[in-house]
C-alpha cells in the first residue's frame, strides 16, 4: 500500500482536516465586510454578489451528499487527494479574478471541496486513531468550524480597513496549499467504503437541484420581494425538492444516505432537531445584529465586536472534549441552547446594540453555538454504528447549511422591509431566533421522554471497533407508541 512519509501521524493529519477546512469557512465570515470593495474592483452588483454567495453555499450543501456517493465506489484517500487540488484552484480563481465571474467559480468550488473534504475527511480522523484522539478531533472540529466562522468579521474588518480584499483571498490560497501538501504527504491509500453498493444519481440530483433552487430564490431577495416569482418560486420548489430526497432516502431500499434509521430513532432526530435550530436562531444573533451596527462603526471595530464569539468557541471546544466520553455529552447541546437564547436576548436589550452589550452577547452565542451544533452532531452519531458516521455527518451539513445559509438572507429581506425600518425588524428577527432557541432545547428533551431515552455514557471503545453503537436509542415515541422498551443496560458513566 503506498504511502506519504507522515501517514498515519496524528498531528500531520489532524492539521490537514483543518486547514483543508479553513479557506471557505473563514470567508464565510469575512466576506462582508469586504464584499462591497470586490462589488466596486470587480464592477458588478450588490445583487450578483448575493448570487455568486448563494451558489458557492449551495455547492457547501451539494459537496456533502456527493462525497458520500465517491466514497462508495473510488479510493477515498485519491479522492481527497483531487478535492484538495480542486480547493486549491478555486482559492486561486477567486484571489486572481478580474471578473466576477471567475470569483464565482472559484467560490463555488471552494463551497463544494470544502464539504467534499468535511465528509472525506473528518470521519477517519475520528474513527482511524485511539479514544484519546478522537477527545482532540472533535475539539479541532468544533474550534475549525465555529471558530474561523468567529474570527471572520475580524479578520475580514481589518482587510475593509486596508481597503482591499485580494490579500486575505491569497493567504487563504496559501492555506489550501499547504493543505494540499499535507495531503500528499499523509497519503496512505484506502479502498471504497462499499463498491457493491448501488449508485444513486436521483439522490444527488435532486440534492443538486433542490439546493440549487433554494439558494437561487433566497439570493434573489436582494433585489425582489418576497412573493416576486423569480424569488418565492424557486426558494418555495428547492425546499420542496429538498424534503422529497429525504423522503425518498427513507424509504429507498438501499439508500445513499442512512436517514432511515436516523429518523425512527429517538437520540438522533433530537440531535438533528437541535443543530437545525441552532443555525436558524443564530443568524438574526449574528449576521442582522451586525448590519444594524455598520453605520455606527468602522469595520475592523465592529470585526472586534463581535470577537468574543471566537472566545466563545474555543471554550465549548474544550468543554465538548471533556464530556465527549461521558453523560454529559447528551446535556451539552441543551445548555449550549440556554446560552443561544441568552445571547439573542442581550442583543435584543437595544437595537442596535451597545459596544458592551454587543461584546456580552457575541460571548454568549458564541458558546451557544459553539456547544450545540458539533456536540449534537456527535451525540446522534453514538447513536447509530461507526461504519454510518460519514452518512450521519453527510445528512447533518446538508440540512445545517440550509437552514444556516439559506435563513439568513431571509431574515435580512424581512428586516429590511419591516413596516417600522430596519431597527424595528432586526428587534422581530431576534424575537423569531429567540423562539427557535428555545424550541431548539425544548423538542429534543420532549422527544428524549416521549421516546424513553436515557442519558448513558457512551461505549467509545465498542463504538470505535465497529461492535455497535456508543449506546442504545430507543425508537422514536416508543413510550407513546408503546413500544417494548430494548437495548442493553444502562452504563453509568463518570462526570
Amino acid at each position: 500500500m503506498r504511502q506519504g512519509p507522515l501517514a498515519g501521524r496524528y498531528p500531520a493529519v489532524a492539521a490537514m482536516v483543518l486547514l483543508a477546512l479553513l479557506p471557505y469557512l473563514a470567508l464565510s465570515g469575512a466576506l462582508e465586510p469586504v464584499t462591497p470593495i470586490i462589488t466596486e474592483q470587480l464592477h458588478t452588483t450588490a445583487q450578483t454578489m448575493s448570487l455568486g454567495s448563494g451558489f458557492a453555499n449551495a455547492a457547501y450543501a451539494v459537496g456533502t451528499v456527493l462525497a458520500v456517493a465517491l466514497a462508495q465506489h473510488y479510493p477515498q484517500r485519491r479522492m481527497l487527494l483531487i478535492y484538495a487540488v480542486l480547493l486549491l484552484i478555486g482559492s486561486i480563481l477567486a484571489a486572481a479574478a478580474t471578473s466576477v465571474g471567475v470569483f464565482i467559480a472559484g467560490r463555488i468550488l471552494q463551497g463544494l471541496c470544502t464539504s467534499l473534504l468535511l465528509i472525506a475527511a473528518v470521519p477517519p480522523l475520528a474513527l482511524g486513531y485511539p479514544l484519546s484522539k478522537l477527545k482532540t478531533t472533535a475539539m479541532i472540529m468544533n474550534m475549525v468550524i465555529f471558530g474561523a466562522v468567529a474570527a471572520g468579521p475580524a479578520i475580514g474588518g481589518l482587510q475593509a480597513q486596508a481597503d482591499a480584499w485580494r490579500p486575505l483571498f491569497w493567504i487563504v490560497a496559501a492555506v489550501a496549499l499547504t493543505a494540499l501538501i499535507l495531503a500528499v504527504l499523509t497519503f496512505e491509500d484506502a479502498p471504497p467504503a462499499d463498491p457493491d453498493s448501488p449508485r444513486d444519481p436521483l439522490a444527488l440530483g435532486m440534492a443538486a437541484v433542490g439546493c440549487v433552487a433554494a439558494f437561487f430564490g433566497a439570493a434573489q431577495l436582494t433585489t425582489h420581494a418576497f412573493l416576486d416569482p423569480i424569488a418565492i418560486v424557486p426558494l418555495i420548489g428547492g425546499l420542496a425538492v429538498i424534503i422529497l430526497l429525504v423522503v425518498y432516502q427513507a424509504t429507498a431500499k438501499n439508500p445513499l444516505l442512512t436517514i432511515r434509521e436516523m429518523l425512527t430513532s429517538t437520540i438522533p432526530v433530537a440531535g438533528i432537531v437541535l443543530a437545525l435550530l441552532a443555525a436558524a436562531a443564530s443568524v438574526s444573533a449574528t449576521a442582522l445584529t451586525a448590519a444594524a451596527l455598520t453605520d455606527k462603526y468602522d469595520p475592523l471595530h465592529l470585526g472586534l465586536l463581535y470577537l468574543p464569539e471566537l472566545g466563545g468557541a474555543v471554550l465549548t471546544a474544550f468543554a465538548l472534549g471533556y464530556v465527549i466520553t461521558r453523560r454529559s455529552i447528551h446535556y451539552l447541546p441543551l445548555v449550549g441552547m440556554g446560552f443561544l437564547a441568552a445571547g439573542i436576548l442581550v442583543f435584543r436589550i437595544e437595537v442596535p446594540s451597545s459596544e458592551g452589550l454587543t461584546l456580552i452577547a457575541s460571548f454568549l452565542t458564541g458558546i451557544g453555538l459553539g456547544a450545540t451544533v458539533a456536540p449534537a452532531l456527535f451525540a446522534a452519531g453514538f447513536a447509530l454504528r461507526a461504519t454510518n458516521l460519514q452518512r450521519v455527518f453527510a445528512i447533518v451539513e446538508l440540512l445545517r447549511a440550509v437552514a444556516a445559509f439559506m435563513i439568513a438572507p431571509i431574515f435580512a429581506h424581512f428586516a429590511v422591509n419591516a413596516s417600522g425600518g430596519f431597527d424595528s425588524g432586526v428587534g422581530t428577527a431576534l424575537w423569531i431566533g429567540f423562539i427557535l432557541a428555545i424550541l431548539g432545547g425544548a423538542i429534543p428533551v420532549l422527544l428524549y421522554v416521549f421516546g424513553g431515552a436515557r442519558t448513558e455514557a457512551p461505549d467509545i471503545e465498542g463504538f470505535l471497533a465497529g461492535e455497535d453503537a456508543a449506546y442504545y436509542s430507543p425508537p422514536l415515541l416508543a413510550k407513546l407508541r408503546n413500544l417494548p422498551g430494548r437495548g442493553r443496560p444502562v452504563t453509568q458513566g463518570a462526570d
